[in-house]
C-alpha cells in the first residue's frame, strides 16, 4: 500500500502589508499556510525579509566587529543606510537613538529631518524606531509621519501608552505601524482592537519583541508561533497582521556576541533563523555575515 504523507490545509490568511513606495515597494505577510509548510495546501506569496540596523547616532557599546563594516560611515546614518543597502538588505531599519532623552536628545524636527534624508538616499524601504522613550517617541514619529509623507513607512513602536498619537499620524500621512507588545498573545491583541478601531488592519505589523538565544528565544518563539498559528489556523482576526522581529540589539548586547566575532555573528544568526520559523515576516539584523548567512540558508535573493 503506497504511503501519502497528510496534507493539511488551513483557512487563515495573514494580512499582506506593503512598505515602501514606487521603486521601493516590499510586500510582506499574505500567505494561507503556515511558516515554510510548502507541503501543505496554501500559499506563501512572499519571503521572509532582512533588514540591517542602523542608528542615527554612532553607537559607543558595540562590539568591534559589528561597527567594522560600517567605520568608515558609523557617524552618517545616510551613508551608513546606503551602505546597509549595498549589504543586500531588503529594507533598512533607522533607530532614532540620538532623540531619546537620555542619550542627546534631539528635537523632533531633527530626527524627522534625518529620517527623510536616508528615506531619500536608499532603494529600499525604511522602517523607523523612535527613541524608548514613551512620549518623546510619539512625538517624534508624529513629525516623522508628517515630514516624510508619501515614503510609506514602517513606524514604531506603538505600545499601549501612545499608540494614539502615533497611529493618528501615520494615518493622516499615509504609514504602516509597528504595534509592539512584551511577549504576550493576549496583550498583543488587545493592542491591535484598540489600534484598528480607527487605523487599517492592513498596515499593522505585530512586534511581539525578542528575545536573544540563550536568553529567552525560547519564549519568543513560542508566542510568534501561536500568533501565527491563531491568525491561519484559527482565523483571528486580530493576530491576522504580519509579525517583524528586531533582534539585533539583543543579541549583540549578549556576553556571548561580544566576546567573538564569529560567535557573535552565529548568536544573530541562529537567533534569526529559529524567530524566521516561528513565522517572523521580517527579521532585523546588525552584521551583514548575518545576512548573506541568513539568505544563503533559506535560499533568499
Amino acid at each position: 500500500m503506497q504511503y501519502r504523507a497528510p496534507v493539511e490545509a488551513y483557512t487563515g490568511t495573514v494580512r499582506e502589508v506593503t512598505i515602501g513606495a514606487g521603486s521601493k515597494v516590499l510586500k510582506i505577510g499574505g500567505e494561507t499556510a503556515l511558516p515554510f509548510h510548502f507541503f501543505d495546501q496554501g500559499d506563501i506569496p512572499n519571503p521572509p525579509r532582512l533588514a540591517l540596523e542602523v542608528w542615527d547616532m554612532p553607537p559607543k557599546d558595540w562590539a568591534r566587529w559589528v561597527i567594522e563594516p560600517f567605520q568608515d560611515v558609523i557617524s552618517d546614518p545616510v551613508k551608513w543606510a546606503v551602505r546597509s543597502a549595498k549589504h543586500g538588505a531588503d529594507a533598512v531599519c533607522l533607530h532614532l537613538a540620538s532623540a531619546d532623552p537620555a542619550a542627546a536628545d534631539t528635537a523632533p524636527e531633527a530626527a524627522a529631518q534625518t529620517v527623510k534624508d536616508v528615506a531619500e538616499a536608499i532603494p529600499v524601504p525604511l522602517v523607523v524606531y523612535g527613541p524608548d522613550d514613551e512620549n518623546k517617541s510619539a512625538a517624534v514619529l508624529a513629525r516623522v509621519a508628517e515630514v516624510c509623507r508619501g515614503e510609506n513607512l514602517l513606524l514604531g513602536p506603538a505600545v499601549k501608552e501612545n499608540y494614539e498619537a502615533i497611529a493618528k499620524a501615520a494615518l493622516d500621512h499615509g504609514h504602516c505601524l509597528i504595534a509592539q507588545t512584551s511577549l504576550d498573545i493576549n496583550l498583543a491583541k488587545e493592542l491591535n482592537i484598540k489600534i484598528c478601531k480607527s487605523f487599517p488592519p492592513d498596515r499593522v505589523v505585530i512586534d511581539p519583541v525578542s528575545s536573544a538565544l540563550g536568553y529567552g528565544m525560547e519564549y519568543s518563539f513560542s508566542i510568534m508561533e501561536r500568533i501565527k498559528q491563531t491568525g491561519v489556523i484559527f482565523k483571528d482576526n486580530m493576530t491576522q497582521m504580519p509579525t517583524i522581529a528586531n533582534l539585533a540589539g539583543e543579541c549583540w548586547k549578549t556576553k556571548e556576541a561580544k566576546e567573538d566575532k564569529t560567535q557573535g555573528i552565529l548568536w544573530e544568526g541562529m537567533t534569526a533563523v529559529s524567530l524566521l520559523l516561528a513565522g517572523a515576516n521580517l527579521a532585523v539584523l546588525r552584521h551583514p555575515e548575518t545576512l548573506r548567512y541568513v539568505k544563503k540558508l533559506f535560499g533568499l535573493k
